[in-house]
């Protein structure tokens, strides 16, 4: 389903005084013939704004754009039950033989161990079975960063617990169409995300699988991890090359969230599907001891 957003400037004057005055601010709105004082009440609830006197908005348009979760509006589940039972999307790359998850890696290769043709021989007639060998390095399609990944003393894949990667509230932050790499605190600040799996909702997936996909690229600074980590998420995603700037060879957000105990999910896919809040997530990784990054079948199930 199609959602909208409102772009448009505001005047606001304040009964105690004082006045406000903004130019392109966005929020969501309903449908793409909401009016203009339902937009004007959606300004003043995203802010938070008391004691408002006048507001007045110039140069409105209507944009067909994914909504980011502007507090009080059609997407802003914080306070209400969520009910349960949508459906579930995916959220995770297909593995293939051959495939590039990030350049300089090798590509996964599928090879039979034992094919349906020699296996007729040990079974009665009419019964077959395949046997593959998978052979990839863990940071292959979507995967789970553990501690381990980053510390020698981390915790590997083992230690990470179910309750950290099963339905998780997923909060999305959007910043596709944003001028900005650096995913920075100020695109976080206004979301709740303590026990959240925080995904970060870039739209670089579009280009995954290509030379372009390094390019151009999204990543969290710093200062956004330390934010995350200091609020407490739970987990943390990305649908990019990877969370840090991959010029930057300190890797602070892996540094940061690893050293917090969260684990990071790089390489996601298909976040457009996900509301602002209101899904859950899951990606579990396989229980491999001294072993730090694996695939993961990443997927969300959303509001019913």
């Amino acid at each position: 389903m199609t959602e909208y957003r409102a772009s448009f400037d505001a005047s606001v004057t304040f009964s105690n005084g004082g006045d406000l005055t903004v130019h392109g601010f966005r929020v969501d709105v309903p449908s793409a013939d909401v009016d203009e004082a339902t937009i004007g009440a959606l300004f003043v609830a995203s802010l938070g704004l008391l004691m408002t006197g006048t507001v007045e908005l110039s140069n409105v348009e209507i944009v067909a754009e994914p909504h980011k979760g502007t507090r009080g509006g059609p997407s802003d589940r914080s306070g209400r039950a969520v009910r349960p039972g949508g459906r579930l999307v995916e959220l995770g790359h297909v593995i293939r033989a051959g495939m590039v998850t990030y350049p300089g890696l090798p590509a996964p290769e599928i090879t039979p161990h034992l094919t349906r043709k020699a296996s007729r021989e040990a079974y009665a007639a009419g019964t077959e079975f395949a046997i593959d060998t998978l052979k990839l390095v863990g940071n292959t399609g979507t995967y789970l960063d553990s501690p381990y990944h980053r510390f020698a003393g981390g915790g590997d894949l083992t230690t990470i617990p179910l309750e950290g990667t099963v339905d998780l509230p997923a909060v999305v932050v959007r910043v596709t169409g944003t001028r900005a790499s650096g995913i920075d605190v100020g695109a976080l600040a206004a979301v709740d995300v303590r026990g959240a799996a925080v995904l970060l909702h870039t739209g670089d997936d579009a280009r995954f699988g290509t030379p372009a996909y390094a390019e151009d690229r999204h990543f969290l600074t710093r200062a956004g991890a330390e934010w995350l980590a200091e609020q407490g998420a739970a987990l943390v995603g990305i649908d990019a090359i990877n969370i840090d700037d991959t010029d930057d060879r300190e890797r602070p957000a892996h540094t940061v969230l690893l050293a917090a105990g969260i684990p990071v999910v790089e390489h996601l896919t298909g976040l457009e599907q996900l509301p602002p809040t209101g899904a859950t997530f899951t990606a579990v990784p396989l229980r491999v001891e001294g072993f730090g990054t694996i695939p993961v079948r990443a997927f969300a199930r959303l509001p019913g």
